[in-house]
């Protein structure tokens, strides 16, 4: 950069240190006094010592005198004022040369600008006249751009509107053409027109309507076509229709789901199509049975159900397996086709009842509205099942009403019980099915409670029969009765209705409880009154011991039957115990000669009781009456002669007593209950006997201390024998020879 400043040589020193400028002297100036030379001198030096050589501008001055290589000479201190004035004078005129080259610049750039101003004016000028002359023309573009633009925007929803409402022709006749298959397109198509009729509600919504009105009534035309096409095929399809085959045709599956929009059709089409399986199941049923179909040929490797006709077990059991695997394949071919894909046909139905509301019919709410699927196809099945189960009915009944055995017939109650159960839970308690076995199942057991009445009423009309054995065991006529019970409870026991007995628990009432009656009860009141005819109590006793123990021993290990009639049971034995302890009491009493002694004691028993009863009233006690104790020895049964024989037999009855008393009971069969009651007969025996010996003491007192009474009272007779004596048996000695 050019300096107008040239640097200037500063005065230096000898040894190259730059001096301070000496300043010149003025010739004006008067010689200066020494004081004020000292002055001068004395602010110089202040003024060099107090200035700051840090300073910028000094050392700034010092760097260019430095630079400049000036000495410090006189000389140089006078000219070096001179030439930095001179060479700042050189730096303006310098300067000012500059500027002038600088003005002729500008001038000749205001010289351009005025040019250019008197251009755009110009141009200003034209572009106006331009404007003033185009102005009509952009505003009929601009009209005519916008016309353009409402004519293409008129345009797309003209295309639009005719792309998505109006149904082509080829389309049309696809959706309602019998030429054209339902396949794909056809459902696309229709789909395509439904969302139509849908959208149409949007056209409604404008001003004017007429346009959705006309779209709207084209849409549902075509729709109904569609569906009625719709339902021939699938009826057409139905006639042809293999439900054994595992992969039945999806299109099939589709169609129903999309006719379910139209319940009325798509109910339609389950009549028909029941009614078609309704038929072809008859047939194959009677296939089953017959091994002959018109028109087909039999196939001889399965022989046909009605070959076992005569086990009516097995030829109801083959039948009703038959119906039951045919329930099963019919259930799992129809919810492969009804409901497959999930709750579709749930949702066509609730799509269909708002476009069909007359077809809720008996409806309360939109709840029951609600179709349920699996519902409907126990329905169908049922339906399908129609044929088959009347002609399971006649067959059933027609075998049953000609058998004889009510073993069978219980074991065919028991079948049907099971398949009532397995039909439940395959189509529902309300099946029909379910209600035919229930109605098979009853019309079983009146059969075999017929045929059980009629041998109590045969066994009622044979007198020989009746008749109890002479060992008075149960009579043979029970035995049998017992024998059939047995098989009875071991098939129900076997069967379905015990395990679900067992499973909600013990009941006094179960599903055997009907045939337990039915089997045993007429029996057992026939053996009962047959005991009239045995005229002694204790064998009329042994005999109906011996009845309930064989009944109550048969029915024992079946809990089901133990339920209801083991407690009675247990209740008349326990009365039929007691009959037969009092007998065995007596029957001791009699054979060892005690009852006699008990006899003529009574009177004496019956006030020992009454002072017993006013003890235990808390009444004071009166002392014995000894006069009354020694009537005692007065007693015909308690004579010496008749005393002596009674205890005589006492001795001879004791040894071999327990043995007689258990073969008194010999014919009851039961030894664990001969020893029971024998052993409390022997516990009673030796009470009473203890009674007897203490009454013989307190009257051999009595009459020692009536001898000793003082003179001048009247007594009886004096005494000269001990009853004590004569009857010299104590209790001890009983119970050690009974024991």
């Amino acid at each position: 950069m050019t300096s107008y400043f040239p640097p200037v040589n500063a005065a230096r020193s000898s040894n190259g240190t730059p001096t301070m400028p000496v300043p010149a002297s003025s010739p004006l100036s008067p010689p200066p006094s020494n004081v004020q030379r000292s002055t001068a001198l004395t602010n110089r030096l202040t003024s060099v010592l107090s200035a700051s050589y840090a300073d910028s501008d000094i050392r700034d001055a010092l760097e260019t005198l430095s630079l400049r290589g000036i000495h410090n000479t006189a000389e140089t201190r006078r000219q070096l004022r001179l030439d930095v004035q001179q060479e700042v004078i050189d730096c303006n005129a310098e300067i000012v040369r500059d500027f002038g080259k600088v003005a002729e610049q500008l001038k000749r750039i205001g010289t351009v600008i005025k040019t250019l101003n008197q251009t755009c004016n110009e141009m200003r000028r034209h572009i106006t006249l331009a404007k003033q002359d185009t102005t009509p023309v952009l505003e009929e573009a601009a009209v005519l751009m916008t016309q353009k633009e409402e004519s293409e925007t008129k345009q797309k929803l003209l295309d639009a509107f005719t792309k998505h409402f109006i149904v082509l022709d080829d389309d049309f006749s696809v959706l309602t053409s019998s030429e054209t298959p339902v396949d794909d397109h056809f459902f696309d198509v229709l789909a395509r027109v439904k969302q139509v009729h849908h959208d149409c509600e949007v056209l409604l919504g404008g001003e004017n309507q007429r346009l959705g009105l006309e779209v709207m009534e084209q849409s549902s035309r075509n729709l109904n076509l569609a569906y009625q096409k719709l339902y021939k095929w699938i009826q057409k399809e139905f006639k042809s229709l293999n439900l054994e085959d595992p992969q039945i045709s999806s299109s099939i599956r589709r169609a129903l789901r999309v006719l379910a929009e139209r319940p009325s059709l798509f109910h339609s089409c389950l009549d028909f199509f029941a009614e078609a399986r309704d038929y072809a199941l008859s047939d194959a049923f009677h296939y089953a049975l017959t091994d002959a179909v018109s028109g087909a040929g039999a196939d001889r490797t399965v022989k046909p159900i009605e070959f076992s006709a005569h086990d009516p077990l097995r030829y109801v059991g083959d039948m009703l397996a038959w119906v039951h695997s045919a329930a099963v394949s019919e259930r799992e071919a129809l919810e492969a086709l009804f409901i497959a894909e999930g709750e579709e046909i749930a949702k066509g139905m609730k799509a269909g009842l708002s476009s069909e509301p007359w077809s809720r019919i008996n409806e309360e709410s939109e709840d029951d509205a609600v179709f349920d699927g699996h519902k409907a196809l126990s329905e169908l099945v049922n339906r399908n099942l129609t044929g088959v189960s009347r002609s399971l009915r006649q067959r059933v009944e027609l075998v049953i009403q000609g058998h004889d055995d009510p073993a069978t017939c219980y074991k065919v109650v028991n079948l049907l019980t099971f398949y009532r159960e397995t039909f439940s839970r395959l189509l529902g308690a309300q099946s029909q099915l379910v209600d035919l076995t229930e109605s098979l199942k009853k019309y079983t057991f009146n059969h075999f409670e017929v045929l059980m009445g009629e041998e109590v009423k045969a066994l009622s009309a044979e007198h020989a029969a009746l008749v109890p054995p002479e060992d008075l065991s149960a009579p043979q006529f029970l035995l049998d009765a017992l024998e059939v019970l047995i098989s009875l409870m071991k098939a129900f026991d076997a069967s379905f209705g015990a395990s679900s007995h067992a499973e909600d628990g013990t009941q006094p009432e179960n599903d055997f409880t009907p045939a337990l009656h039915a089997a045993l009860d007429p029996f057992v009141d026939l053996a009962k009154s047959s005991a009239q005819e045995l005229r002694d109590p204790a064998s009329r006793t042994i005999f109906e011991t011996n009845v309930l123990l064989t009944v109550r021993s048969t029915i024992t290990p079946f809990s089901f039957a133990a339920a209801t009639h083991l407690q009675p049971l247990s209740t008349a034995i326990s009365t039929l115990r007691m009959d037969l302890l009092a007998i065995q009491h007596r029957y001791l009493l009699d054979m060892s000669g005690l009852q006699e002694l008990l006899t003529a004691l009574a009177p004496f028993a019956a006030e020992t009781s009454d002072k017993q009863q006013q003890q235990q009233q808390g009444e004071e006690e009166e002392p014995p009456n000894k006069k009354n104790l020694v009537e005692i020895a007065s007693l015909p049964a308690f004579q010496p002669e008749n005393l002596v024989l009674r205890s005589q037999q006492l001795d001879d009855f004791l040894p071999s007593a327990l043995m007689d008393a258990t073969d008194h009971l010999k014919r009851v069969q039961s030894a664990a209950f001969v020893k029971s009651v024998t052993e409390e007969a022997v516990e009673a025996f030796c009470r009473d006997f203890e009674f007897v010996e203490g009454m013989i003491i307190g009257a051999d007192e009595a009459s020692s201390a009536l001898k000793q009474q003082p003179e001048g009272e009247e007594t009886e007779e004096d005494q000269d024998w001990s009853l004590r004596a004569l009857f010299p048996r104590t209790t001890g000695e009983i119970r050690v020879l009974l024991s």
